[in-house]
């Protein structure tokens, strides 16, 4: 895979790709130029989870005196936030170490060091295999960098990935490096208890705890009073967030969460991922729907469209019930609430008949937009385990490919149904493609392009859609009295 160095706006058109997305997105931290001594250098790769907990790295670093820096060639520090969703998203972490080294040998003083996912799957092994890596620090170890970076500093090696059933960082600031200045990533909970077969996240995150509801509140607001207008509450599964005051005199669940933010200020949007379709509730969607500030988005992963393979992939719901929640969301929030999904092809022992079934179940739901990718077996998961990888790769690109073709169509007929129609915008940049133009994001999700006009990023404006691609909605701002 292509080494992919995006920067921190959003792209005119976001991919459909042939790949799951998340794990080959790659972003590199902004210069803070503070005047700071030392500078950190941080690329993060994968979900939006390891784009947030870069913030909070860099804001931990920050109080011990590093600046971030855009330029590879002036760091002191170089931190990689890796992914280990699949092994291509490993590979790309091993390539990019290979190109850093030659940066060590120009600047021995370099410090070199793996955080996250990968960081927390290979442990000390990292450190035999990769010579040039300094420190290895998993995703519950943060807090202990400034300790870390003192050992290597004195010529130690250093690892910590130590798991913790109580880390949230709720108490730290993030220095809001992949933000555009309009939207934030704001984490509720970390950790995942779904032990879905094929999936790394539960051994490298950890087991589900959420954060202090107050202090999620309280962090929005301080994001409204800074300008912004936009709100991503992360977790694995935010469905699954629960907590309560030390005197369990309060309980919070999703839904009460949801809503609290949603009160801070009518001009927040508020958007969330991921949802689980075992726990996504009708109390969330009928929050969603009396506050038009909740974005009518909601990323609903399937994986597969067929009840045996759900069943091995260990997903705890079958067909039926996901179809029930589907027809939920439309029930609740109307057929424009825009639906996504993750789809994996050629699971283990999948038939075509089943991979038929994958195709239809697209077909019923008309997802607007999908992260798709054949499987690809991770080690230490169940799946790795207890069951055998036994689709030919041919066949597994094979199916990919129908399934991407499926959903290419899929998101043009659902953009079509934009046509005509006048949606509220965020504004968020530049377009790339015309500095004439504007990019932004209507409720749904979609990428929306018109002139630029007298409007500024942060703005909300009405456009009325003429026009659209599979992926971008073309319009013209027009007044609503």
């Amino acid at each position: 895979m292509s080494q992919q160095l995006l920067s921190l706006d959003f792209l005119d058109t976001p991919a459909t790709p042939a790949e799951h997305q998340p794990s080959g997105e790659v972003r590199v931290s902004p210069a803070t130029r503070t005047g700071r001594q030392r500078k950190l250098y941080i690329e993060s790769y994968g979900c939006q989870m390891n784009f947030s907990d870069s913030e909070i790295v860099s804001s931990i670093l920050f109080e011990e005196g590093f600046d971030t820096t855009e330029d590879l060639a002036v760091a002191d520090l170089v931190l990689l936030n890796t992914c280990s969703i699949r092994e291509k998203a490993e590979q790309t972490v091993r390539m990019r170490l290979s190109q850093i080294n030659g940066h060590k040998k120009r600047n021995p003083g370099l410090l070199v060091g793996v955080l996250g996912c990968m960081a927390e799957r290979l442990k000390t092994k990292f450190l035999e295999e990769e010579k040039i890596v300094d420190l290895v620090v998993g995703p519950d170890a943060y807090r202990d960098l400034p300790r870390l970076i003192k050992e290597v500093d004195g010529g130690q090696k250093a690892v910590n990935v130590l798991l913790s059933r109580e880390e949230t960082y709720a108490d730290i600031t993030p220095v809001r490096l992949n933000s555009n200045g309009v939207s934030a990533f704001v984490s509720i909970m970390r950790g995942c208890d779904n032990m879905c077969s094929f999936c790394v996240v539960p051994f490298t995150r950890g087991r589900e705890r959420s954060r202090d509801a107050h202090s999620i509140v309280q962090e929005c607001r301080d994001l409204v009073a800074a300008g912004y207008k936009e709100v991503t509450l992360l977790g694995q599964n935010v469905d699954s967030y629960k907590w309560a005051s030390e005197d369990e005199q309060e309980h919070v669940n999703f839904a009460q969460l949801l809503e609290r933010v949603a009160l801070i200020s009518p001009e927040l949007r508020v958007r969330f991922s991921t949802s689980h379709p075992k726990d996504i509730t009708d109390e969330v969607l009928y929050t969603m729907a009396r506050h038009e500030n909740i974005c009518k988005y909601i990323h609903l992963p399937a994986q597969s469209g067929n009840s045996r393979i759900l069943k091995l992939m260990n997903r705890t719901y079958d067909r039926p019930w996901y179809e029930e929640r589907v027809q939920a969301i439309r029930r609740i929030l109307g057929t424009e609430c825009a639906i996504s999904t993750d789809m994996i092809s050629g699971f283990c022992s999948e038939t075509e008949e089943e991979h038929q079934d994958t195709l239809s179940l697209m077909e019923y739901v008309q997802y607007d937009m999908a992260y798709m990718f054949f499987y690809s077996e991770r080690p230490g998961t169940l799946a790795a385990r207890k069951l055998e990888d036994d689709i030919p790769l041919e066949i597994k690109k094979r199916r990919l490919q129908e399934v991407i073709d499926l959903q290419q169509k899929s998101s043009r007929l659902r953009n079509q149904l934009a046509i005509g129609k006048v949606h509220k915008v965020l504004v968020e940049n530049v377009s790339k493609r015309s500095a004439e133009h504007l990019s932004g994001r209507n409720s749904q999700n979609q990428v929306v392009v018109f002139p630029k006009g007298d409007f500024k990023k942060g703005d909300y404006v009405h456009v009325l859609v003429h026009d659209c691609t599979a992926s971008t909605l073309i319009g013209e701002a027009v007044a609503v009295s």
